[in-house]
């Protein structure tokens, strides 16, 4: 399905044929590893980037020129895949098939995001550094405002102390002060001949005409070779990490950070997946329907999988007293996984909530970019069917056996002030 066209050494076209929608979308992804000296530069990016360039210049003539083109979208910002930093440039567009008068709106928008990044002016106006930078640091100040988020922010950050990983995908307050715009010009300059760089279309779309587009808007650039940035899973430690933060709450969130010595490409990656979903990645899990549901421990309950990191994360909304509780029923869960209690229904509902997620993917053409650009970053390169292929014959006793390996690293509890 996914047709892959090198454009030169740094820069890939990956495109993905859909025409049951009536839109094309594109996406342009700028990828850097994770380092503490470059983190805000790349937080900052993508804000001051879309907001104008040498064509188009304004935020002003940039939201004229989406609305010529039938109210298309446009944004831009920055992810954190493992031990990479995403900049992320996407857009939405009307398929040319579609234009009422036969306009080219997909060269149109895919000009806009190639001009943003490759077209800009010869420094970055003032105004616009000082308002994207502002805008940057209140962002970093806010995490803390949803407490669900930040508790598996800060178990996530205690878990990869001393790794590349523990590096904020926002960057850091004190960069982003002492910044200026000729610094940050000059790196933008270089970032742009040294990172691979990936861009996707989803859609129905003339494939020659993108390619075209792509290698006029970089004829000036010359490049140099860069890697791909490689993520490694975090190794288990001796000792459990166990963090209490007091803050001004009304509920507690329990955060549990176990490390799954799986990676991605590894064979057994998809036994861990379905494992998680056995245990807590959905409303049929046993944490869903024990800690939640039937001891009403929790206001919500589940796990997840960083596949990047090897992590296992479970997040929970709690009242204070009910932390021992909730913590030991919890393991008292993942032991039962362990041991291999695990119902019929349990295992084929599990699969059947994961195969359906996939399949949906097919209805959303940014979730179907999001999936092929995970696959990339994870250096897995499967497609949507092999997935559910490794997903299909895993049994109780790959979800068991999988589960044995899982290590508890960390236990991170946010709870109320002391009165």
């Amino acid at each position: 399905m996914l047709k892959v066209i090198p454009i030169n050494d740094n820069i890939t076209l990956n495109y993905i044929p859909m025409d049951k929608l009536k839109t094309t979308s594109i996406g342009m992804y700028i990828h850097r590893p994770l380092k503490k000296e470059e983190a805000s530069y790349n937080a900052i990016l993508p804000h001051i980037l879309k907001r104008g360039n040498r064509a188009i210049k304004s935020t002003q003539e940039i939201a004229k020129y989406l609305q010529n083109l039938y109210g298309a979208k446009f944004s831009a910002g920055i992810s954190k895949k493992g031990d990479s930093q995403l900049l992320c440039f996407e857009g939405e567009t009307i398929s040319d098939k579609y234009a009422p008068h036969g306009e080219k709106l997909v060269a149109g928008l895919l000009k806009l995001i190639l001009g943003s990044v490759f077209d800009q002016n010869e420094t970055f106006n003032k105004d616009v550094f000082e308002q994207e930078r502002k805008n940057s640091i209140t962002k970093i100040e806010n995490i803390i405002n949803d407490k669900r988020v930040y508790a598996i922010y800060r178990c996530q950050e205690e878990m990869a102390k001393g790794d590349a990983f523990c590096v904020p995908r926002l960057g850091y307050v004190e960069d982003m002060k002492k910044m200026t715009t000729d610094e940050l010009y000059s790196y933008y300059r270089e970032l742009i001949v040294s990172s691979k760089i990936d861009i996707y279309v989803c859609g129905d779309a003339d494939l020659q005409e993108i390619e075209d587009a792509i290698k006029n808007a970089i004829s000036g650039y010359s490049f140099k070779n860069a890697e791909m940035p490689k993520s490694q899973i975090l190794k288990a430690k001796e000792k459990v990490n166990n963090v209490t933060e007091r803050l001004q709450v009304t509920q507690g969130k329990l955060a549990i950070g176990f490390l799954t010595d799986v990676a991605a490409s590894d064979d057994d990656y998809y036994k861990l997946v379905v494992a998680n979903a056995v245990f807590g990645g959905g409303a049929q899990s046993k944490l869903f329907n024990n800690v939640r549901e039937k001891l009403s421990l929790a206001y919500y309950a589940g796990s997840m999988v960083d596949k990047y990191k090897g992590m296992l994360l479970v997040n929970a909304g709690i009242e204070f007293d009910n932390f021992q509780k909730a913590y030991d029923e919890t393991l008292v869960q993942l032991e039962e996984v362990k041991k291999g209690n695990i119902t019929d229904l349990e295992i084929e509902s599990s699969k059947m909530f994961l195969i359906n997620s996939l399949v949906t993917t097919y209805d959303d053409q940014m979730a179907l970019i999001s999936f092929y650009l995970n696959q990339k970053v994870a250096g897995t390169n499967a497609d949507i069917e092999e997935c559910i292929e490794k997903i299909k014959p895993v049994t109780k006793e790959d979800v068991a056996r999988i589960m044995e390996k899982v290590s508890l690293d960390t236990v991170y509890f946010l709870a109320g002030k002391e009165a």
